[in-house]
């Protein structure tokens, strides 16, 4: 009979160890790495909504009234030179958009675990989504919570109607409610294709 002694086999368990910790670390960055490029970024804000963001890409900067910065290349808001107020803009969002989503992030890119769970859910029903980024704008978050009279977001309005937030939907879609609040806009969206 032989013996093994235990310290080289503690010693060869740690080297063991710290192999594959390394190739899981190494195997996990790398797909990490991967999933991030996939997202097309450059797009997140010029694509929030087919219907209210055509085309439109908006920038922000921290420093708007620098003294250095001629007045023609300071950052204007695009909503405050529409001539609407933003009661008025966040209204005719609701009543023009079957569904309506007031969101931290854009659809393709929620910045927030809440949002990215609603829109998830939405998109489930292959509905077509209409969204503003709150995080570009705090004036539109305050006008969205006066006009819902709901302080947190996601907001979501569904044919003019206020739902409420992602644990909201998250119950109509368990219930089925979500999907027969739905089926109209899916159907009209099906003929219009």
């Amino acid at each position: 009979m032989f013996s093994i002694s235990t310290a080289p086999m503690k010693k060869l368990l740690k080297e063991f160890e710290q192999i594959v910790s390394s190739v899981m670390a190494r195997s996990l960055s790398q797909m990490m790495l991967k999933r991030f490029a996939a997202y097309p970024l450059a797009r997140s804000s010029a694509i929030t909504s087919r219907s209210i963001h055509q085309g439109e890409v908006r920038y922000s900067t921290s420093v708007p009234s620098d003294p250095d910065t001629h007045e023609d290349f300071r950052p204007t808001s695009k909503l405050e030179s529409s001539g609407l107020s933003l009661e008025n803009i966040v209204e005719q969002d609701v009543k023009e958009n079957p569904v309506m989503i007031y969101m931290k992030g854009v659809p393709d890119l929620p910045r927030c675990g809440f949002s990215s769970l609603a829109v998830r859910v939405l998109k489930e029903y292959n509905a077509p989504i209409s969204a503003r980024n709150i995080l570009e704008d705090p004036e539109l978050k305050n006008a969205v919570k006066a006009f819902s009279h709901w302080p947190t977001f996601p907001q979501i309005f569904i044919n003019g109607e206020f739902i409420g937030g992602s644990d909201i939907i998250l119950n109509m879609h368990q219930s089925g409610e979500l999907k027969e609040k739905l089926k109209t806009i899916v159907n009209n969206q099906g003929k219009e294709e």
